[in-house]
């Protein structure tokens, strides 16, 4: 579940991602990538358990709403944006690389991709319940309603550098 899609970068999360550059070539396309910095659901909570399944390997992708981007005023993800994972106080953990983005309606988001989110026991019918509940939240603040024909973003990812989750 996508949260804060696009945080500015911290002294932290600058410096994680300092750290992961200074270990690629000069020459290495994410030294030129467009970075974020965000923390996955609405809750820190929330964002711990999905940093963890990241760092896990379980968590692939992620979905979120058009309507975020535009209320955040920013752009879409695209492939070869490089994200920064992180828990709900904006301690990094992670570095993700977008390898993939389609928009979908709601009701066509399909098995696979539930599976790769990573959440619950990864079947679909998790993922919709799941998100139903997560997207109306989202749209209960941003003035909207959820439907099968609904858009949303699905994102699927490879995790580039891993950190750790602080006990």
């Amino acid at each position: 579940m996508g949260g804060d899609l696009e945080a500015p970068l911290t002294e932290a999360t600058a410096a994680f991602l300092r750290s992961y550059l200074t270990r690629l070539p000069a020459d290495h396309p994410h030294h030129r990538a467009r970075v974020t910095a965000f923390a996955f659901g609405d809750s820190p909570a929330l964002a711990k358990e999905l940093a963890a399944l990241v760092l896990a390997g379980h968590k692939r992708a992620t979905a979120s709403l058009p309507a975020q981007f535009e209320a955040d005023g920013a752009p879409l993800p695209e492939a070869g944006d490089v994200s920064i994972v992180t828990l709900g106080d904006g301690t990094p953990v992670a570095i993700i690389e977008t390898t993939e983005v389609r928009l979908v309606p709601f009701g066509a988001v399909d098995a696979a991709f539930a599976s790769a989110e990573g959440e619950g026991d990864r079947s679909l019918a998790w993922w919709r319940a799941a998100h139903t509940a997560f997207f109306g939240r989202v749209l209960a603040r941003l003035g909207g309603r959820l439907d099968d024909s609904s858009l949303v973003v699905c994102e699927r990812f490879r995790l580039l550098c891993a950190g750790r989750i602080p006990e």
